[in-house]
């Protein structure tokens, strides 16, 4: 058989059942595995051959998909977040879970769904980037597609019902869409969505990056436990005797973050000894350095892993803090979202024979922040040892800037501000239906970009089908 090569399974938000978690250790078990990796977006990874998926047709339907193909993206959420850490008042962890379920579609583009107030789970990673506002049930949004080489504002705030719907309206187009104004009409069309003027900026208040891990209290009858592995293999006889042990306490979910770790909530009180002696039957260390809970690491990558360990060690060596910091190793499947980033320089591994040491470049956040989504170059092409006096600098450096009062301002359109001037559209007299010459009409064979004047002779109308004399042209703000 072939090299095994990393397969997705969604998870929607990164929430999934107790229940639905053992269906999926089932089918791992299949696939002749022992472990399982949980992803960036909150997904689970399966290392299989495709020669065995090939073999069963049985495993068409589980929805596994090669990382590489990314025919569809995990939609993550800060669900993980909303009772465990500081959050925007209104916004409960049933609102998270009414929005997901509102998707009974998986989209291609990258959906993330966050309270600006949490800093585990990233704001700015996704396609379209839902955040929620000070304004009760309603929510930003901030929309890079592919080929955008910039983020944009949508132009006024989404409705927690109507996110699903906003998803749908522009997941087909995510390759075609090409400014702001075509993604507002594409909303627009042919639906009508509760929103509301976006009054003020995104703010976005400066914390320090939490510790996620072991026996947490939640409230004076509750606690909640996060567990985290050096390599990202998870136990499969360890994760169902945590499913079974869910179910016998009546605890609905399990939450994977974005840092390749989950969490429990809900443990009672007088059930927490319990969970201690199932950590020590399996000898689970849960109480790890902040040195190491704070790497992000690309998935099945030991030569990042190698690293991580090598820099972890310098740092205990010198015995210096990284407290509030994130660090990262660069990945072609991942935006970053860490303080300080690491990128393997690019070349041959041997020259006439000898073998080259890699070499990495050095990047961090603008006040070391990632929601500011700006990285200043602070190296080049230096060696592994060089790298980590750097990243020594660079955390002594966050230190002297640290601010309480540190913020990021994301600045947000009005909706009282144009975004184009103005946009032709043609108009049915008989029912108001629009045909808009750039979103074309597909179900009637008119591609994207054609021109009323261009249109057959027997164009007729998609709601009433009057003709093309019934049309008349006007001009709308967008």
């Amino acid at each position: 058989m072939s090299t095994p090569q990393l397969y997705r399974m969604p998870v929607k938000g990164g929430v999934l059942t107790p229940a639905e978690m053992l269906r999926v250790i089932s089918l791992a078990r299949e696939l002749g595995l022992d472990g399982l990796h949980f992803g960036s977006r909150q997904d689970i990874l399966l290392p299989v051959s495709p020669e065995r998926l090939a073999a069963d047709d049985r495993y068409a339907a589980t929805g596994l998909e090669p990382i590489e193909e990314r025919k569809t993206a995990n939609i993550i959420s800060s669900y993980v977040t909303a009772d465990i850490f500081t959050k925007t008042p209104w916004l409960t962890s049933a609102t998270y879970l009414y929005i997901l379920e509102q998707f009974q579609f998986s989209p291609r583009l990258e959906v993330n769904i966050t309270d600006p107030k949490q800093r585990m789970v990233p704001l700015f990673t996704g396609h379209l980037n839902f955040i929620a506002s000070p304004e009760e049930d309603f929510w930003y949004l901030y929309i890079q597609l592919p080929a955008w080489k910039n983020m944009e504002t949508f132009p006024a705030l989404i409705h927690s019902w109507d996110i699903a719907r906003v998803v749908m309206a522009l997941d087909p187009h995510g390759d075609s869409l090409a400014d702001l104004a075509a993604c507002v009409v594409r909303v627009n069309d042919k639906q009508e969505l509760k929103t509301k003027n976006i009054q003020e900026n995104l703010t976005v208040p400066f914390y320090p990056f939490p510790y996620y891990e072991g026996m947490n209290r939640l409230d004076d009858k509750q606690y909640w436990l996060g567990l985290y592995w050096r390599n990202n293999w998870y136990d499969l006889d360890f994760l169902i005797a945590t499913c079974e042990r869910c179910m016998e306490h009546r605890i609905g979910k399990i939450c994977i973050t974005p840092w390749k770790s989950f969490i429990v909530t809900g443990i009672p009180e007088e059930k927490r000894i319990e969970w201690e002696k199932l950590l020590g039957r399996f000898g689970i260390n849960a109480r790890h350095s902040s040195l190491e809970l704070n790497w992000h690491l690309p998935v099945g990558n030991q030569e990042a892993l190698q690293l991580k360990q090598y820099l972890v060690r310098e740092f205990d060596r010198r015995d210096i803090s990284t407290y509030g910091l994130t660090f990262g190793v660069a990945s072609p499947y991942a935006r970053p979202f860490t303080s300080i980033v690491v990128e393997r320089e690019s070349g041959p591994d041997f020259i006439d024979g000898f073998a080259v040491l890699p070499a990495y470049n050095l990047k961090y956040a603008r006040n070391f922040d990632p929601n500011s989504q700006e990285y200043v170059e602070y190296a080049r092409r230096v060696d592994r040892t060089a790298l980590a006096e750097l990243i020594v600098e660079l955390s002594k450096l966050y230190f002297e800037q640290l601010n309480e009062d540190q913020g990021e301002v994301i600045g947000a359109k009005r909706s009282t501000e144009k975004v184009v001037k103005e946009r032709p559209f043609y108009q049915c007299t008989n029912c108001q239906s629009l045909y808009d010459p750039a979103l074309g009409d597909p179900e009637q064979g008119i591609r994207i970009g054609t021109e009323f004047s261009n249109l057959p002779e027997d164009y007729s109308c998609w709601t009433c089908s009057a003709g093309k004399e019934s049309f008349r042209g006007l001009v709308m703000e967008v």
